[in-house]
């Protein structure tokens, strides 16, 4: 049961990392400074207040910058190369007391797992950005926020609950994946077509 816990805790951290890193920092942090839950292996060092508050800063920055079209992605592509390997390690943080082999094993899944939450978030947004209007940005923003936070929470008291969640988005992904490149890549076209004087036309029929 402690084992189940523990990589409940790796996997949904590292699988949270990669919608919102500083929200799964600071979150993390909380719980255990509060006393709410009790943070396995190198995870406990989450509860110093210097670490809670550059993640409570970094947080209000992404809150922000994550809601402006265009600037999400552009936020997005700078973290692929911070929220992936955040994961990992979080996920390696928490797993360190175990095998080593277990914790290897928690370092490279939950690294697939950032890596898989981080992409969907930002082929979403990339979509999302092909709108006019602001508004789309900031209901996914807030959706990712609270998926981020439940997720966190699910994660350290509700580890079967959790194990649900993420068999269920493994399933979403490997359905929703191919959709959402084939519609990054005719957008890409599209705006392609606009870039080498093709016309408004022919962009809108290759987005098609």
């Amino acid at each position: 049961m402690e084992s189940l816990s523990t990589l409940s805790v790796a996997l949904g951290a590292a699988w949270t990392s990669g919608i919102n890193l500083y929200a799964t920092v600071l979150v993390l942090g909380l719980l255990q400074r509060f006393g709410v839950a009790d943070l396995p292996g190198g995870l406990a060092v989450l509860e110093n207040p210097w670490i809670i508050g550059v993640a409570c800063v970094l947080y209000a920055v992404e809150f922000v910058a994550d809601k402006v079209p265009y600037v999400d992605s552009i936020w997005d592509v700078v973290h692929t190369f911070i929220r992936v390997p955040a994961g990992a390690v979080v996920a390696y943080a928490a797993a360190y007391e175990m095998d080593q082999a277990v914790a290897v094993g928690a370092f490279l899944v939950g690294g697939g797992f950032a890596l898989g939450s981080h992409g969907t978030k930002a082929s979403v947004r990339v979509l999302a950005n092909a709108s006019p209007e602001p508004f789309s940005n900031w209901a996914l923003s807030l959706v990712e926020d609270v998926i981020a936070v439940v997720g966190v929470v699910f994660a350290v008291i509700a580890p079967f609950l959790l194990a649900v969640v993420l068999s269920a988005f493994v399933i979403l992904a490997a359905w929703l994946g191919p959709r959402l490149v084939r519609s990054i890549g005719k957008l890409l076209k599209g705006f392609g077509a606009l870039i080498t004087g093709k016309g408004w036309k022919t962009a809108a029929k290759v987005a098609e």
